[in-house]
């Protein structure tokens, strides 16, 4: 095999292998570079370092700073966050690759993608499900493989994942369901406690059906009239389709209270609901404060009042249509490719409303011949 003069290129032996590293002055390690595995040596190792050189070449035309090593898994995952494709990603879903991203980065975001290997990888999941637990360990590797793809788009990596070759834990799924005689405790009990944007938090995610933070976000634009009572008007943070959150006559007399003690004018693009301290509810605040108003021992969260509501309807004879056309989501998978093309179904989103008043009052006499 020839040989060609490369620079910064170098070999090593190891285990009966010859194999390159592009290798950087102690200069070029300051402005962020660091050393890069090549492969086996030969023409494309030595490509892999030409690369590195243009890289190299290219800083010193810029003289650009960087966080992240240049080639690092971090500095791919910003390169990612300047693209199109995270601008149009639903505040959720980067919501979610930062939470995975928290692990990634300490980990390996000053590393070069080339460099990593199984065993590195096996060692980071089985530590994060060990402190942090499956459904975290599962989120964080999820995150990797999604961010590995985009490495490959983005030209820091060619060969596939290492983590393919592990068996990721699934989480175990909720299965908490609310009665309305709890939830109407809990809104009671948040109201006494001076809790109110929270007692109408509770109120409208039970009676809409809706995500808490959808809730929490829902705006003075987003609230009408359908006769008597209040009907929120919006868009899933999640996946973007249009829902419908219908409250009931007690909802609606709350939440009309709890305006009407407002101070001041508002704005159509203003929040609803506030903390004690007259600021809009965060996912933080939110948890914290639902923690506080369901008691200790309680683990049922706020979220579960979507699926209650589900099983209410279920209950009371509503059609998988009709429940995840209230729900805005693919519950039934013809439905989901039908809300592509058409609005929300409002005789569909009452329908399940009444259901739901038949499932509760069936399982309400259930639970009642059982205690029996």
């Amino acid at each position: 095999m020839g040989k060609i003069k490369v620079r910064y290129y170098t070999i090593r032996r190891r285990n009966g292998r010859t194999l390159g590293y592009w290798q950087p002055s102690k200069a070029m390690r300051q402005a962020g570079f660091a050393l890069a595995s090549c492969g086996e040596d030969g023409p494309a190792a030595w490509r892999v370092a030409e690369e590195w050189n243009a890289r190299w070449d290219e800083y010193r035309a810029g003289g650009v700073a960087r966080r992240w090593p240049v080639g690092s898994v971090g500095a791919a995952f910003d390169d990612f966050r300047q693209t199109g494709i995270w601008a149009t990603k639903k505040p959720r879903t980067q919501e979610d690759w930062e939470r995975g991203w928290k692990y990634i980065g300490h980990s390996f975001g000053e590393v070069a993608p080339e460099t990593i290997v199984l065993a590195q990888i096996d060692a980071w999941y089985r530590s994060i499900v060990d402190g942090k637990g499956v459904r975290e360990g599962w989120r964080a590797l999820k995150i990797w493989r999604a961010l590995w793809q985009t490495m490959i788009a983005l030209g820091y990596r060619r060969k596939p994942d290492p983590s393919k070759a592990i068996r990721r834990e699934t989480p175990t799924v909720r299965q908490g369901v609310w009665q309305e005689g709890e939830v109407s405790r809990l809104v009671k009990g948040a109201w006494r406690r001076d809790y109110r944007g929270l007692a109408c938090i509770i109120a409208v995610a039970w009676d809409g059906a809706l995500s808490p933070v959808d809730v929490r976000k829902l705006t003075f634009a987003q609230m009408a009239t359908d006769g008597q009572k209040i009907v929120f008007r919006i868009e899933r943070a999640k996946t973007g389709r249009a829902a419908l959150g219908t409250l009931g006559s007690r909802a609606t007399t709350l939440v009309r209270a709890y305006v009407a003690s407002l101070p001041g004018e508002h704005l159509p693009t203003s929040r609803i609901f506030r903390h004690k301290k007259g600021r809009p509810y965060s996912k933080d605040t939110l948890g914290h404060d639902f923690a506080k108003i369901r008691g200790e021992g309680e683990t049922r969260t706020l979220a579960d009042m979507r699926r209650s509501a589900a099983v209410e309807a279920l209950a009371g004879g509503a059609h998988a249509a009709q429940i995840s056309s209230k729900l805005a989501n693919s519950l039934s998978t013809n439905v989901a490719l039908h809300k592509t093309y058409l609005p929300v179904d409002k005789g569909a989103v009452d329908a399940v409303d009444q259901a739901r008043i038949k499932g509760r009052r069936r399982n309400s006499s259930i639970k009642h011949v059982k205690e029996q």
